[in-house]
């Protein structure tokens, strides 16, 4: 489909593209950033229904080619949208929502648990955020950069609120059973220590860069706790089940029962701007795109 745009979310992974951090997978120099989009479908392939025509969608261009007036998406990444919901919500639910939702599932969380989000200021840790607190976690912790920030995640669900390196206060809970991370990075493997006995730590963003290569002796040395490692990709759950969700979540979002949190909305042509405030640190939420 060839999809007229009306938003575009600026992600993680564009600026991980952008700086030069993924180059091992083939980006080039000339690379179009932008993957998640939402507009109206201006035209169809052939063998697609034509009933698609003019309906207002949110849609994955793949790895790129979404900073752009329209681009295209295969029809397997195509969602229809809620009329009463804006494409600029669209693209701030659409993949962080589905990442979080799996990735909860992928640490086999359970209600009663205690969960701890790490890097929950983005768009992936506000989603994963609200998720646990719907679903019954005991405690939802959360590691941030500033007491503003803070106030604002205990809003959405928020029990407990951390610094960057894990500290907070004396009633913060001692360990977790389930730790979400967004960030990796050098700082990783101290996470570990904060398990509780046959916990699981999911890292599903690497916005902080790669972990240290030899971060898994942190779990052998803890070896009578049983504790789990693992990654998580949405490219690894089947496009019916994906799209499921996000359809389940749109519907949500466009009766109030998920927020989406938007950090700013800029025209298309400030992108370097865009990507200068996430290198920044400054987004609390998404940053996006319009034509």
């Amino acid at each position: 489909m060839l999809v007229a745009t009306e938003a575009i979310g600026v992600g993680g992974v564009d600026v991980m593209i952008r700086s030069g951090a993924l180059a091992a997978y083939g980006f080039e120099k000339g690379h179009i950033p932008g993957g998640e989009i939402a507009g109206t479908v201006a035209a169809v392939g052939d063998g697609v229904d034509p009933a698609w025509l003019g309906r207002r969608v949110w849609a994955f261009a793949g790895t790129g080619g979404g900073y752009a007036e329209q681009a295209t998406a295969p029809i397997g990444e195509v969602v229809p949208l809620p009329a009463g919901l804006s494409a600029v919500d669209a693209v701030t639910l659409g993949s962080s929502g589905v990442v979080a939702h799996f990735g909860l599932a992928h640490a086999h969380f359970s209600p009663g648990e205690a969960v701890l989000v790490r890097g929950a200021a983005g768009s992936i840790g506000i989603m994963t955020v609200q998720l646990a607190a719907r679903a019954g976690a005991s405690t939802v912790a959360v590691t941030t950069s500033s007491p503003e920030r803070g106030r604002r995640l205990r809003d959405l669900g928020a029990t407990h609120v951390l610094d960057r390196s894990g500290a907070g206060g004396k009633d913060d809970p001692a360990g977790y059973d389930v730790i979400i991370d967004v960030v990796a990075g050098r700082g990783m493997p101290s996470f570990l220590d904060r398990l509780n006995p046959n916990g699981r730590l999911v890292v599903v963003g690497a916005v902080g860069g790669q972990p240290p290569a030899d971060f898994g002796t942190r779990l052998m040395t803890a070896f009578q706790k049983s504790l789990s490692f693992a990654t998580f990709s949405a490219a690894t759950v089947a496009e019916p089940a994906r799209n499921a969700v996000r359809t389940e979540q749109f519907a949500a979002a466009d009766r109030g029962e998920l927020q989406t949190v938007v950090h700013e909305v800029l025209p298309l042509e400030h992108a370097v701007l865009a990507h200068q405030k996430m290198d920044a640190g400054e987004v609390f939420g998404r940053i996006v795109l319009t034509p």
